[in-house]
């Protein structure tokens, strides 16, 4: 009779412990899904590094040399130096 309950708690233990596997938390699916999370978020912090990198080389230059400024000023805004005369090309 003993060896009987023992083997229906080791049948019961080995069904919980089954159980938490597939379906409970920290179950395999779960772990999967997890892992897919974190490579959409691995690619998504890289794109947004590869912004920032490009932007704080846009601050640099801004910051280093009028050149840039000047750029910008005329080619967003159409400005111009006096005594020139801006041509603008259509293409």
């Amino acid at each position: 009779m003993p060896s009987r309950a023992v083997a229906a708690l080791r049948i019961i233990l080995l069904a919980v412990g089954q159980g938490q596997l597939w379906i409970g938390r920290g179950s395999v699916p779960e772990v999967a899904q997890m892992q897919r999370k974190r490579d959409e978020q691995k690619a998504h912090n890289a794109q947004a590094q590869q912004v920032n990198e490009r932007l704080a080389a846009e601050v640099r230059d801004l910051q280093e040399g009028l050149e840039t400024v000047e750029e910008k000023a005329r080619s967003e805004l159409g400005m111009v130096k006096p005594n020139e005369v801006m041509v603008q090309i259509a293409k």
